[in-house]
């Protein structure tokens, strides 16, 4: 049985970077657009707490030390987008907040309300990342907009999820 050989060009993260660049290019129309989604868009968004650049409120990181998801909906406010990351107000338990994420922190990126779904794998580590809570930002969610873990790792449905993993070998 012939075993592929180790690739010299780092085609996953190659891959990982063009997906992420969709969040960005998407919450770029969003800022364009004068801060507020289309239609019934609203975007849950996974990213690593610990990771660099990463900035969020003390209370927020003791929280979740590891991994946290945000609701883009209807209450968030200056929504910055850069090359390399974004900025945003959120409320959490009516506390004003500003995060800044960078793209290379996100682990997932979804919009329910069309069934699309971005996962993207945790930087230099093949770990399962532990499970969290919501963030619970105020957001108000009713009927199919609830969704308890909006985690795509998880979703069989056959919707628009696309999930890269190269299975990167030590």
């Amino acid at each position: 049985m012939s075993e592929t050989p180790d690739s010299l060009i780092p085609y996953d993260e190659i891959v990982q970077e063009a997906l992420r660049a969709v969040v960005g290019r998407v919450l770029g129309e969003v800022e364009r657009g004068g801060g507020s989604l289309p239609g019934n868009h609203h975007f849950y968004i996974t990213f690593k707490t610990g990771a660099v650049g990463v900035s969020i409120p003390p209370h927020l990181r003791e929280r979740f030390p590891d991994e946290m998801t945000i609701v883009l909906q209807n209450k968030f406010w200056d929504l910055n987008v850069a090359e390399d990351g974004f900025s945003v107000g959120l409320s959490f338990n009516q506390m004003p907040s500003k995060l800044q994420i960078p793209f290379s922190a996100i682990t997932a990126f979804v919009d329910p309300a069309v069934d699309f779904g971005l996962q993207f794998q945790a930087v230099a580590t093949d770990i399962e990342p532990a499970r969290h809570e919501d963030a619970e930002n105020d957001v108000r969610r009713t009927g199919a907009e609830q969704v308890s873990d909006p985690s795509v790792a998880e979703r069989n449905d056959g919707s628009n999820v696309v999930e890269v993993d190269f299975g990167r070998k030590k």
